[in-house]
């Protein structure tokens, strides 16, 4: 499933709030179907793809309640630092540069875009310093044109991301409200849409992801967390302002990974690669130099059917990463792997806890790339 940048993807969600509130100059639109507000908030929910939701829809009546559109796609990867920096920009990954969990972002060394650290190191390394997040991620945020705009913007997440990479690379602008459970994420949302004027608000909930990760979408746990988000979204949207708006989306969806290509054991994804980024279901390789036919011809060999395998040149092309922005190309690996069915290349050794959980997310199926897109008026 290709992403459907510039028409239904994440990238154009946050410029279609800003548009319905009456934000100018932020370029062409996709409206997405919103009608115009004086608030609006965007409630992100980690992990909530729109294949789970309806297949788990009795156990969130109310978000199913307000499906009534069709699904957004998330982009590719279909991972979070990926889709954040996406609903940030308002640019698809190959605009941002944002492309990888894990990706090269300058010399010859994997940034953790999560984290904002050197990546695959026992110690890893604080980088926010030595790659300034505005320097890899340089376009303004819609949240930052918002407030020169005179809009009252506000970011209630958790409290931990004050300051993050992530947040610095694909959030900045506005206020940061920090907020440590359900209960002051709902309140932030409230209160922060109340008051006159413009105002525009980002929130942010983990949880769904955490538990899909760890237990499975579609878990139990996975499931007791959807009817407390159920709950959460229905208890803003009783008390949304008059003129006010809110939008439910996700970042990527989920699936439950069972066949495994541990690269940190099988030789034959090892010969020819200089550094391997992203995540098990999204892979950046990136090879020594001369050997990228080699490093093709070999993992399309061992992944076989589970995956496709192309080039760096064939992925740009075929539209994964949307329009490729001055300097990204190299950010990308000289071969893009995406996984398909219920397969992940893992790395055991490197990445021993993300190795071990069964739910996985990042790459171009519907179950991955489908976010749904719910908007709740008063």
């Amino acid at each position: 499933m290709l992403p459907r940048y510039g028409e239904r993807s994440l990238a154009e969600v946050m410029p279609a709030l800003a548009a319905a509130i009456g934000v100018p100059g932020i370029g062409m639109v996709t409206d997405l179907g919103l009608q115009p507000a004086r608030a609006a908030a965007l409630l992100l929910v980690d992990g909530l793809g729109s294949d789970l939701l309806a297949e788990h829809s009795a156990d969130a009546s109310f978000l199913t309640s307000l499906a009534t559109t069709e699904p957004l796609t998330a982009g590719f990867p279909s991972s979070t630092s990926i889709s954040l920096s996406s609903l940030g920009t308002g640019l698809p990954p190959g605009g941002h540069g944002m492309v990888g969990i894990s990706f090269r972002a300058a010399g010859d060394a994997l940034l953790d875009s999560l984290k904002w650290s050197t990546y695959g190191e026992p110690h890893p390394m604080d980088l926010r310093d030595f790659l300034p997040p505005e320097h890899v991620q340089p376009w303004p945020t819609v949240l930052q044109r918002a407030a020169a705009e005179g809009v009252h913007v506000t970011s209630v997440v958790p409290r931990e991301f004050r300051g993050s990479g992530l947040t610095r690379a694909a959030l900045r602008g506005g206020t940061f409200h920090g907020v440590h459970a359900m209960g002051d994420l709902a309140a932030g949302v409230i209160e922060s849409l109340a008051g006159p004027g413009q105002r525009l608000v980002y929130g942010y909930h983990a949880k769904l992801d955490t538990l899909g990760h760890l237990h499975g979408p579609g878990s139990l746990p996975w499931r007791m967390q959807l009817r407390l988000i159920d709950r959460l979204v229905e208890t803003i949207v009783e008390r949304l302002p008059p003129d006010g708006m809110l939008a439910i989306t996700g970042d990527h969806g989920m699936v439950r990974v069972t066949r495994h290509y541990d690269a940190d054991v099988l030789g034959g994804l090892q010969h020819g690669v200089r550094l391997l980024g992203g995540d098990p279901r999204a892979r950046h390789v990136y090879t020594e130099p001369g050997a990228e036919d080699d490093v093709l011809a070999s993992w399309q060999g061992i992944l076989g059917d589970d995956a496709w395998v192309l080039t760096r040149d064939e992925a740009v092309e075929t539209g994964w990463f949307g329009t490729l922005g001055e300097h990204i190309a190299p950010r990308i690996g000289d071969v893009v792997v995406a996984m398909r069915g219920a397969a992940g290349v893992t790395r055991t050794t490197a990445e021993p806890v993300i190795s071990g959980m069964p739910g996985q997310h990042g790459s171009l199926s519907s179950a991955e790339q489908l976010v749904p897109f719910l908007v709740a008026i008063p």
